[in-house]
């Protein structure tokens, strides 16, 4: 079934998207760097504007920060520092450290759920995967009111979610040892039957019947258990894109929001234009997100579009081709460029993790520069 225009057609383009960004972090031990569960502390110490924009989260290590919807990337930059800034003093009031990292790198003793009746609920319905070891997400939404349209945008996307996740990988440690993957978190999060790639979906009434026979089968307990990694937020009128790791610097984050903008703005331009998107097989859409997750940005990529593997950052450059009209569109494109450059300099932040564990052989060295760089402005 082809899209259907509705009243957001009346206008020649969709203007200036809205954003936002959701960010959850890891409260680490400073000695030891274990998980520790002092999140309650942390909430309870926080002031004015940043309780009101945090959230508990599934874990008692764990703390996510919301930034209000913003309309530019330094509104947003902005945010993001201060919620930091924030969340990183009340965790040091509570003998913690704040650290923006995609999965528990050393361990994490104390794997009950906060004491609240749906996670109680996801406990019993799945077992030891719901006690697995913290992971934390970074969250984008775009602003985008046509629920209809952003099914279609979901499908797009499907092609281009697998460079976002590389860009953003951000944990290759576990348990104390470097697993081989640049997003751990991303092989945590397979266990759990309801996070993987958007399936294609013919409609919103094809969406909203799908997750009603998902949720009627058990898989899910309810649709906010929707988890796939670009879906039509069951809270806001926005497509939230969550393939990927928690950046541990401000201005990583900020780059992948606006990448995920202008991905959203392109590719609904090509919905409005008729443009329909491609029926790549979910076999090979998942294993795009392997090899993401595998080698992020240091070795290859399947290319959803063309076939095959070629080097990530040739994707990274035809992901730019795509999107570059939006950026400009929306003021973006000379600090993306100047950040990808940076990123292709320096490395994500895997490369970073890994590069300070081989200088100094030192696990708490990699966690003291992930927090110097969570707190630096």
């Amino acid at each position: 079934m082809a899209y259907r225009p509705t009243t957001v057609d009346t206008v020649p383009d969709l203007g200036i998207l809205t954003l936002g960004v959701e960010e959850e972090y890891l409260l680490l031990d400073p000695e030891s760097g274990r998980n520790l569960p002092v999140a309650d502390k942390v909430l309870t110490a926080l002031r004015g504007p940043a309780r009101d924009q945090s959230r508990q989260e599934f874990r008692h290590s764990m703390v996510e920060m919301v930034t209000p919807v913003c309309a530019d990337l330094s509104e947003l930059r902005g945010h993001l520092v201060a919620l930091r800034r924030s969340a990183g003093e009340a965790a040091a009031a509570a003998g913690a450290r704040l650290v923006a990292v995609g999965a528990t790198p050393v361990a994490e003793p104390h794997r009950t759920v906060p004491d609240k009746p749906r996670y109680h609920a996801m406990s019993r319905r799945y077992g030891p995967v719901a006690h697995d070891p913290a992971v934390c997400g970074c969250h984008v939404h775009v602003g985008l009111p046509d629920r209809e349209l952003a099914v279609q945008v979901c499908n797009h996307l499907r092609g281009w979610l697998p460079v976002v996740q590389a860009i953003t990988t951000n944990s290759p440690l576990h348990d104390g040892q470097d697993t081989g993957h640049a997003s751990w978190r991303s092989m945590q999060l397979e266990r759990w039957p309801s996070i993987g790639p958007t399936p294609y979906f013919e409609s919103a009434a094809d969406y909203d019947r799908t997750v009603d026979e998902l949720i009627a089968a058990g898989v899910m307990l309810d649709a906010a258990m929707v988890y796939w990694y670009a879906r039509p937020s069951s809270a806001y009128p926005t497509v939230e894109v969550r393939v990927g790791d928690v950046c541990s610097d401000v201005d990583d984050a900020v780059l992948v929001a606006a990448l995920v903008r202008a991905l959203v703005a392109s590719l609904a331009d090509d919905v409005r234009a008729g443009v329909t998107a491609p029926r790549t097989r979910d076999c090979l859409v998942a294993a795009a997100h392997w090899r993401a997750a595998h080698d992020g940005l240091d070795g290859e990529l399947i290319d959803l579009r063309a076939g095959g593997t070629r080097p990530a950052w040739t994707i990274v450059d035809d992901l730019m081709a795509k999107v570059a009209p939006a950026l400009l569109r929306h003021g973006d494109l000379g600090y993306v460029l100047a950040q990808l450059a940076r990123l292709r300099r320096d490395g994500t932040g895997a490369t970073r993790q890994r590069e300070v564990l081989a200088r100094t052989g030192d696990l708490r060295a990699v966690i003291d520069d992930l927090a110097a760089r969570t707190a630096a402005d």
